[in-house]
């Protein structure tokens, strides 16, 4: 080994050596100002595991369909002679709504009814005649033809008259009116829209994996926004006997009582579906769950010891727990707590196993499982 070699050596030990030293007495000056300041405490507030009844819950936005709703609309062409409603007035089945101009149709329809008039007149004197043999039997059948050809007739114009006055199909509320007195109307146009409102359906859908857990008959709940606090119930009458390819969700529908009429077709709706029995299970805030890849975790307070003045000293200690199902606020907690544990439902952020904590209950976080949105 030559000479330069040997002196490189030396040099890079060293250079490595006050390097290491340098980080050594680094370390040893931040674990000693770290020893001499203490560990912080920090603030959190907490809540005390505890059972609660849990319902099993599906949610699903749903749309509100009349039970029965139809757009009104003339099958002859004519002119508005009268028009008997209003724009949203109720009206009861039957109810005439509006009448074309008819007065041709009866001219016609009171000649027709002469014609049968004088045919059974004609056949009934005929066939007095034939038992006194004055006619023969082909008279009276064709006595017979003639007037069953006069009566159908009548019928026909007096169908063509009935169709000229526009009756309510069934009891509902009547939308905005589309005619004026006067207009001519064409075959098929739209003079109101009719709607019955009590009760309402709301369709909703559900992904497959729900098939098992509802059926006909089942509770279902729904609010809506325009009605805050307002809970609206009923029962699902009716389930699609197919999955939609596309979306693989199962289409529902539920009849919903709605005596006030505050609910109208074509509002959108949250759909709660009460599902299975209600069983007790441990409920927290969802605030209080730290959601990660490899688990969920709470932060459990534990008592250490006590300070040099008799005081508990608290600190925080991670827990691995299995989460269930959500509703408002909630969620249920199946495995890693027992009732009674006091867990962190803020400021899990600034913890580790270990760190010393400080309680601090005077704001209550949100743990209502039907929350309701304020106007503030």
């Amino acid at each position: 080994m030559t000479k330069r070699m040997i002196i490189m050596l030396i040099f890079v030990g060293i250079l490595f050596g006050g390097i290491f030293g340098y980080n050594a007495f680094k370390g040893a000056m931040v674990k000693k100002y770290m020893a001499s300041r203490g560990i912080q405490a920090q603030t959190v507030s907490t809540i005390k595991a505890s059972t609660n009844p849990w319902q099993g819950q599906l949610e699903a936005v749903g749309t509100l369909q009349a039970s029965r709703g139809a757009d009104l609309a003339p099958e002859v062409s004519g002119l508005v002679a009268k028009i008997n409603f209003s724009s949203g007035q109720e009206v009861e089945s039957g109810a005439l709504l509006l009448k074309l101009d008819d007065s041709s149709d009866l001219a016609k329809l009171q000649s027709l009814k002469a014609t049968a008039e004088l045919t059974q007149k004609t056949s009934q004197r005929d066939r007095e005649q034939f038992k006194a043999h004055a006619v023969s039997q082909a008279t009276l059948d064709t006595d017979m033809a003639n007037l069953k050809s006069a009566e159908a007739q009548v019928a026909e114009q007096q169908a063509l008259v009935d169709k000229k006055h526009i009756r309510a199909p069934f009891s509902g509320r009547l939308g905005i009116r589309m005619v004026n007195i006067g207009q001519y109307l064409n075959a098929g146009t739209t003079i109101v829209t009719l709607q019955s409102l009590d009760p309402i359906y709301v369709d909703f859908f559900l992904p497959q994996r729900s098939l098992s857990e509802i059926a006909t008959g089942m509770k279902v709940e729904i609010v809506s926004d325009a009605f805050a606090g307002k809970t609206f119930s009923g029962e699902i009458s009716a389930i699609s006997p197919k999955i939609d390819k596309a979306t693989r969700n199962i289409q529902v529908r539920a009849r919903i009582q709605n005596p006030g009429h505050l609910l109208l077709p074509g509002m959108f709706v949250t759909t709660t579906v009460q599902v299975g029995q209600s069983k007790e299970e441990i409920t927290l805030p969802q605030t209080a769950i730290t959601f990660n890849p490899y688990g969920d975790i709470v932060f459990l307070v534990k008592e250490k010891g006590k300070d040099k003045n008799g005081k508990p000293q608290l600190i925080a200690e991670q827990k691995f727990v299995t989460t269930g199902e959500t509703r408002g606020d909630q969620i249920a907690v199946l495995k890693g707590l027992k009732p009674g544990d006091i867990v962190v439902t803020s400021g899990q952020l600034k913890l580790r196993n270990g760190t010393p904590v400080v309680i601090n209950n005077t704001i209550k976080l949100g743990d209502n499982p039907s929350p309701m949105p304020k106007d503030e």
